[in-house]
C-alpha cells in the first residue's frame, strides 16, 4: 500500500484546521504557506473535503476554511477517502491483469487476501480520529499500539527488522 500525495496532504490540511479550530476560517493559501505545500494541491483537497462535509468554507474578507464538525467525529479514513477517494486500491478492480482472470465470476485465490488487507487498513483508519493526531508523536504511538520508540536495530535479529506488524482483528 502506498499513501498518495493527495491522501497525505489531505490529512495535513485537516489536521492544520483542527489545530486552528478556535481561530476561525483560514484560507487555502495560508494553509499551503504554513504547511509548505503546493497551493494548487491544497485548494483541490479543500474542495474535496468540503464536498465530503469535513470542512466548510466561508466567503468574504475574513473567509476561508474550517472544520465542519468536531475533530473527534472525523476519522482519518474519511479524510483520506475524501482526498483520494479510496484508502487501498484493489488492483484486480482498478488495473486487472487480464479482464477474464480478474472478473468477479473467476475464482481467484489472491483476491481475498487483498480484500482482507483493504478491510484491515480501513478498520485501523476508521479507529483513528483527527483529534487523536492533535497529541505529540509519543502519545499517538501509544494510542495506535506502537512502541514508544522504534526498536533499535539489533544485529542478532536481522530478519525481525524487516517483518511487518500483524494487524489485530
Amino acid at each position: 500500500m502506498r499513501i498518495t500525495t493527495l491522501a497525505e496532504y489531505g490529512v495535513i490540511c485537516a489536521l492544520h484546521l483542527a489545530r486552528r479550530v478556535s481561530e476561525g476560517p483560514v484560507t487555502g493559501r495560508d494553509i499551503a504557506a504554513r504547511e509548505r505545500l503546493p497551493v494548487d494541491y491544497v485548494e483541490q483537497i479543500l474542495l474535496r473535503l468540503r464536498r465530503a462535509d469535513i470542512v466548510r468554507s466561508t466567503r468574504g474578507a475574513r473567509g476561508g476554511y474550517e472544520l465542519a464538525r468536531d475533530a473527534g467525529s472525523i476519522s482519518i479514513r474519511a479524510v483520506i477517502a475524501a482526498s483520494e477517494t479510496t484508502t487501498f486500491d484493489l488492483h484486480c478492480l482498478s488495473h486487472p491483469v487480464e479482464e477474464e482472470r480478474c472478473s468477479a465470476s473467476h475464482a481467484c485465490s489472491i483476491r481475498p487476501v487483498w480484500q482482507l488487507l483493504q478491510q484491515k487498513i480501513d478498520d485501523v483508519l476508521d479507529g483513528i480520529r483527527l483529534s487523536d493526531l492533535l497529541h505529540e508523536e509519543s502519545q499517538v504511538r501509544a494510542l495506535v499500539g506502537l512502541p514508544e520508540r522504534p526498536m533499535a536495530e539489533d544485529s542478532a535479529m536481522p530478519a525481525a527488522r524487516h517483518m511487518l506488524p500483524v494487524l489485530g482483528g
